[in-house]
């Protein structure tokens, strides 16, 4: 374990930016104002940035003390896990600092390029040199972000294709591949993120050591942010992709209430004439009881079991054709919920795509720039920067926003998402819910998503799990689970194969987590 971070004195800050002071003015006989409000901001912005990060570092760190404590000697089995742990530190470490890198990506990196700019057109040393130090805390803290989230993403990975390797078919098999791939992905963009990152320290370092070399820095990072913003806006344009062709594939299977027509038409059919023969039944009994002739009392008995059949064959055609009804609600639910989720997602990718794309622009604005007129004024590229940022920034707070509403809803109101048959938990006060909703750490499990899983499952499941669900129903379930990419060849089985597993319990659970994960991706 790394050595713990250790609190500066507050006397000590304060003699440190002193005579930081002392000398920055020095050294600054150009400069209008030795406290411009512009160098105040950017002071601030770096070390409101730098103590977030301490205390998320500390946090964790803490964390980490507490568990080791709490554990003693680890056993042979918790040491299997240990990277399990890690894992999960790493992605809590991740998670804490992202709302600091959020700041810093949404705010202070196109404030001090705004600021970079108007330093480079008044030729003032002073702003310029604090805005190089602003800019080097927000990269720093961009990169430790990035790091983090690498190795989880590495981990990760390397999880799921054990876990690929482990199901060599199924539902698990096609999560745990899908998991890997996206999870490798996310490592490689990671890895490349955090090599832009280091480029934009290192320009921003020789900006302030007024290195001869700053033009060169300079074109470099532009060079490697225009790259990664092109990776990033790439691998989004694949992801719409992904997510439009689904919402094509799930809109192709119609409107179940036409789909279904003629199965209802006929279960409408069966109960009309089970209540036909109901009826008739009871005219016969009726003759009989007034019947005078010998035997009345065995055909009268004959009569009423003849009566108590045929009402019985009415009432379960009537709740045949009740539960099919039910079962089309459901499944025009679940259709439209999904492609409301592939709407969305193809939303999201649009903005935060347009976003990376914008960045990488303002990143080839930034290289040409340096390469032809040195560190000159340069509007466009913070313009750019600041565009670019703005739209990834409204992305980011969407996502947060809809977490912390989902997870206020998850404990506030348990009973809207409990399974069937399940007892809900008991609901959180308000206050509680609030709390819960700020732990964005925290994944939600028992959501909306969730419960459609189980839905499509319960209408796709084998007889043995779902007896009552018509044929016609469970074939147009089953329809939508391969438009969700969910089908045989995905889960490497023949179709038969395929649709044992939707009639074995015991891959319930495997099955739902395949469709939850389908429903939220492209």
């Amino acid at each position: 374990m790394s050595t713990p971070i250790h609190r500066t004195s507050a006397r000590q800050s304060a003699a440190v930016l002193t005579s930081a002071r002392h000398r920055e003015g020095g050294s600054r006989t150009g400069s209008t104002s030795a406290r411009s409000p512009e160098r105040a901001l950017l002071e601030m912005q770096s070390r409101a940035g730098n103590r977030a990060t301490t205390a998320a570092v500390q946090r964790v760190r803490d964390t980490e003390r507490g568990n080791t404590a709490a554990n003693g000697d680890a056993s042979p089995a918790a040491k299997k896990n240990y990277r399990d742990r890690i894992a999960a530190l790493l992605d809590r470490f991740k998670k804490n600092l992202e709302p600091i890198d959020t700041f810093v990506k949404g705010f202070q990196t196109p404030t001090n390029a705004a600021l970079t700019q108007q330093a480079a057109a008044a030729a003032n040393e002073g702003l310029k040199h604090s805005a190089a130090a602003s800019g080097t805390s927000a990269a720093s803290g961009n990169l430790l972000t990035e790091a983090a989230g690498t190795v989880v993403s590495g981990m990760d990975a390397y999880k799921n294709m054990k876990g690929a390797k482990k199901h060599e078919t199924g539902a698990n098999h096609h999560t745990a591949t899908k998991k890997a791939k996206t999870k490798g992905a996310d490592t490689v963009v990671g890895a490349a993120s955090s090599g832009s990152y280091s480029a934009a320290i290192a320009k921003e370092v020789t900006k302030i050591q007024k290195a001869a070399d700053a033009a060169v820095a300079s074109e470099a990072s532009g060079i490697a942010s225009a790259s990664i913003g092109a990776i990033k806006a790439m691998r989004s344009a694949f992801r719409i992709g992904g997510a439009a062709s689904k919402y094509k594939q799930v809109k192709k299977l119609g409107d179940p209430h036409l789909v279904q027509a003629g199965s209802l038409a006929r279960l409408n059919e069966s109960q009309e004439q089970a209540g036909w023969a109901a009826a008739e039944a009871y005219v016969a009994l009726d003759a009989y009881w007034k019947h005078e002739g010998p035997g009345r009392l065995e055909l009268v008995s004959e009569a009423i079991d003849a009566a108590w059949e045929a009402m019985g064959e009415a009432r379960d055609a009537a709740e045949n054709l009740q539960r099919a009804e039910i079962d089309v609600e459901k499944l025009s639910k679940v259709q439209q919920y999904a492609k409301k989720k592939q709407l969305t997602k193809m939303g999201k990718e649009t903005a935060g795509g347009g976003g990376e794309s914008v960045k990488a622009a303002a990143g080839v604005v930034t290289a040409v720039a340096a390469g032809t007129v040195g560190l000159a004024s340069n509007p466009v590229g913070w313009g750019l920067a600041g565009a670019g940022a703005g739209l990834v920034l409204g992305v980011t707070m969407y996502k947060a926003l809809r977490a912390a509403t989902k997870r206020y809803e998850e404990v506030h109101h348990p009973e809207r998402w409990a399974p069937q048959g399940e007892t809900p938990a008991e609901a959180a006060s308000r206050t509680e819910s609030l709390q819960h909703a700020m732990k964005f750490w925290k994944k939600v499990s028992k959501g909306e998503r969730q419960a459609m899983a189980r839905e499509i499952y319960a209408l796709a499941a084998g007889p043995d799990i779902s007896g009552n669900t018509t044929a016609e129903m469970r074939e147009s379930a089953r329809s939508l689970l391969i438009a969700l990419k969910c089908g045989p060849a995905k889960h490497k089985l023949e179709p038969d194969a395929w649709a044992e597993t939707l009639n074995d319990p015991a891959k319930k659970s495997g099955w739902i987590a395949e469709i939850a994960e389908q429903l939220a991706s492209g």
